[in-house]
């Protein structure tokens, strides 16, 4: 059997990619609407370089694209993919978890809203086959052949 520190998982992938404070901050605006170069390192307060290399970083591996801005041709936009919206239970879940454990007397920074019902909310995880809310304690795994594959490091 491959010992586990020649397994390459998920996360451990995911993590190669994502693991930098930076994208998730990037990737934290963009899921607020922020799509200018300029909006970005203004709101953020980034380094340009760092700045750049992040969402060159993002649009090689597809989470966002880079289109001309339609108001100036001069300058781009970047906007999630279908691939990086579809990260948005990550950021959704780490946030849920810093109001819990990190906020303080203050209470959470800010507070989501769902927009069809209006009212705020706690994200949840759940079953994708029945709705059950579930936990670390809920789960059992079976590895699969992709588990086997050893990291190229």
């Amino acid at each position: 059997m491959t010992q586990l520190s020649n397994r390459i998982s998920s996360v451990d992938r995911t993590l190669l990619l994502l693991g930098d404070r930076w994208i998730y901050l990037i990737l934290g605006e963009a899921f607020f609407g922020v799509h200018g170069y300029d909006e970005f390192q203004s709101r953020l307060g980034i380094a340009t370089n760092i700045l750049s290399n992040r969402l060159k970083k993002l649009v090689k591996h597809g989470i966002m694209e880079k289109e001309k801005n339609p108001k100036d041709g001069r300058r781009f936009i970047y906007r999630l993919t279908k691939k990086g919206l579809n990260l948005y239970p990550i950021p959704l879940a780490m946030m849920s978890w810093g109001d819990r454990w990190l906020s303080g007397t203050d209470g959470p920074p800010l507070i989501l809203h769902h927009k069809s019902c209006g009212k705020s909310f706690q994200p949840v995880m759940c079953c994708s086959e029945c709705g059950e809310a579930i936990n670390a304690r809920d789960v059992s795994f079976t590895y699969t052949l992709g588990a086997h594959k050893t990291s190229k490091r």
